[in-house]
């Protein structure tokens, strides 16, 4: 097989101005003297660890170079990780692998696949790839990305002080939610006499998960939908199981649903075995099942690891990519 040529990596995050022209860069710098670095969440984190992935298995890349695809005449595969905006400074003509974590429906664009030159689209899971063929059939391909479970690795049992970690993602209808499984699993989990500690999302930063992940036996996964679940899978790769709300139903972004796209059935942990932990549908399942979970972790009948490591290296992950690249490039 002839050598890969480097990648062509874009990637950016959005950051349009919001009340004047220009004004994005002097709250770029506000918000990091408030906050601090911009914490790598969903999309940055994956194309983070695509890159890491490629350079583990000696892919060479390159990364925005927008001066480089100007000026050259080539047809090279432009690979486009992230966000459609960067699709504007892609020159018309070029191919493009798009993907993943690009449109949320594309339904946003359904005309994309006639108007430009787009070989492949990546979504993360399956359930995701059935929403987008339904509006852009035969183009849509599989591929989450891998983990570093170098990084997010188990720690001695000995070091584990917190029972239970309450992952807090209900974005939608959250009264309706924090009444009927957030206050009755809590409830539960002070009878039981079990050490808490609660996280929300997009109010902590990835130490602090990672951190966590030394010190707890359980994480309570509160999430609607997922397209890949990347905190859930380092968590899994840490040894940590996982107590998931699994409702199914329909994709309920309120953006499109009801009345633009009505897509079923969705999932909260796309990937997933006997080994992650257990899974319950809502509040009329909620008690019985955490009691088998809880059985679960006592008898340490979990191996969530296991499963990480078999699908989700980053090695693993990156060279499936490159496979791809070289399939459609």
């Amino acid at each position: 097989m002839s050598p890969l040529p480097a990648l062509n990596l874009f990637y950016e995050e959005p950051d349009p101005d919001r009340w004047l022209p220009f004004d994005r860069y002097p709250r770029k710098i506000v918000r990091a003297l408030v906050r601090g670095p911009a914490q790598p969440r969903g999309t940055m984190r994956a194309f983070l660890n695509l890159v890491a992935g490629l350079d583990r298995i000696g892919v060479r890349h390159r990364f925005n170079d927008y001066r480089r695809l100007r000026s050259a005449e080539h047809d090279e595969l432009v690979c486009l990780f992230g966000k459609p905006h960067v699709l504007e400074k892609i020159p018309a003509q070029a191919p493009i692998l798009f993907g993943t974590s690009i449109y949320s429906h594309p339904a946003d664009d359904p005309e994309l696949p006639r108007r430009r030159h787009i070989r492949r689209v990546l979504v993360p899971s399956a359930w995701v790839q059935r929403m987008f063929a339904e509006v852009w059939p035969d183009i849509v391909s599989v591929w989450p990305v891998g983990i570093d479970t170098g990084l997010w690795t188990p720690a001695p049992d000995r070091r584990r002080d917190i029972d239970v970690l309450i992952y807090d993602k209900i974005v939608w209808q959250r009264e309706h939610y924090e009444r009927a499984l957030l206050e009755p699993l809590r409830g539960e989990l002070s009878r039981r006499g079990l050490q808490v500690a609660t996280l929300r999302y997009g109010h902590y930063s990835e130490e602090e998960l990672l951190a966590l992940s030394k010190q707890v036996r359980v994480m309570v996964f509160f999430s609607r939908h997922e397209t890949q679940g990347i905190a859930a899978q380092q968590m899994l790769a840490a040894g940590v199981p996982l107590f998931a709300w699994d409702e199914g139903g329909f994709w309920q972004d309120p953006k499109y649903f009801p009345l633009q796209v009505r897509f079923q059935p969705v999932t909260s942990v796309p990937y997933w075995d006997d080994r992650c932990g257990v899974k319950f549908h809502g509040s009329a399942d909620l008690l019985d099942r955490f009691d088998e979970m809880w059985r679960g972790v006592e008898t340490e009948r979990f191996a969530p690891r296991e499963m990480i490591l078999e699908n989700f290296t980053l090695e693993r992950r990156a060279q499936e990519y490159v496979d791809l690249v070289r399939t459609y490039g």
